[in-house]
């Protein structure tokens, strides 16, 4: 409970902070920076050398491309049948079809599971949201806005992107049998308990809620897709289907319904698909997801 009561305390810490911009606006950028560079790298050389590899772990990864998948299907179709034209079709994609499964789903898993649930968590926002995010997801946002990009530049940005680098590294130290000593081990937890605080306050300061533009049905769309739909799907498909259970299934079914990613939002705005939505989806979809989020983890109890 104090978790999950420190994550809504530096969630409102943060949009305290930009409401009466105490802090200079690109506070959040160097969160971020810290975040990506240091925070996450850490996560990944502390908990996946430990984590006990099996088949098993493949379908929480498999839940974030499904997510990202549907999403594509569900709107690139409604968009076509419905008129809804290139820029709001490929902002729904984009936006609706990532959730925020590092730096506000990480927090959460922690609070709600601990350790073991974070190794999952991690498995699903690197080797499926992350490369997602820098692949796929740019490549619809190519096409709906008709900008082209090089597949050596996504291939590069992948294989540089730190905490991927550190993905690898780990999952080398773990095929080899390669222990982490104590004195790093302790390192890496000084940097990890820094997770909640820092993610949290960033993404408050980088949340921008418009109330006026409520009534936008696209907005409930995307919304109902990323809160609603998918997390019911990936539910019904791990439990029935593949009979998965326990906290592979809890976590792969949280992490899909958390709110949608910032860095996804951010990708759509500066291919000039629909800025004003992409906004939207997150500075709505992060406060309304911990409503969401409470009635989904009872229902995966």
């Amino acid at each position: 409970m104090v978790n999950i009561i420190l994550i809504v305390v530096f969630l409102c810490l943060g949009i305290f902070l930009q409401r009466f911009r105490i802090v200079p606006a690109n506070t959040s950028k160097y969160l971020n920076n810290y975040l990506i560079y240091v925070v996450l790298p850490a996560l990944a050389l502390r908990y996946l050398p430990r984590i006990d590899l099996s088949p098993e772990l493949l379908l929480p990864v498999v839940s974030a491309w499904l997510g990202f998948g549907l999403s594509w299907l569900i709107f690139g179709t409604l968009g076509k049948i419905h008129n809804w034209g290139n820029s709001v079709t490929g902002c729904l994609v984009i936006t609706a079809g990532l959730a925020n499964t590092s730096f506000v789903g990480i927090p959460i898993i922690q609070a709600l599971y601990g350790e073991e649930g974070v190794q999952i968590a991690l498995l699903i926002d690197q080797a499926g949201s992350f490369i997602i995010v820098s692949s796929l997801a740019i490549i619809v946002a190519s096409v709906y806005s008709f900008e082209k990009k090089r597949k050596r530049d996504i291939t590069r940005k992948i294989l540089t992107f730190p905490p991927f680098m550190f993905f690898l590294i780990a999952f080398g130290l773990n095929f080899y049998g390669v222990e982490i000593g104590q004195n790093l081990d302790f390192f890496l937890q000084l940097i990890t308990v820094t997770l909640t605080p820092v993610a949290l306050t960033s993404v408050g300061l980088q949340v921008k809620m418009n109330f006026e533009a409520l009534r936008s049905k696209f907005l409930w769309y995307g919304l109902g897709y990323k809160l609603v739909l998918i997390p019911l799907i990936i539910l019904v498909l791990f439990k029935y289907v593949f009979q998965l259970e326990g906290l592979l299934l809890q976590v792969s079914v949280m992490e899909a319904a958390m709110a949608p990613m910032i860095t996804g939002s951010i990708i759509a705005i500066t291919h000039d698909l629909e800025p004003k939505l992409a906004s939207l989806l997150v500075g709505i979809g992060i406060p309304l997801s911990f409503l969401t989020l409470g009635i989904w983890y009872f229902i995966v109890a």
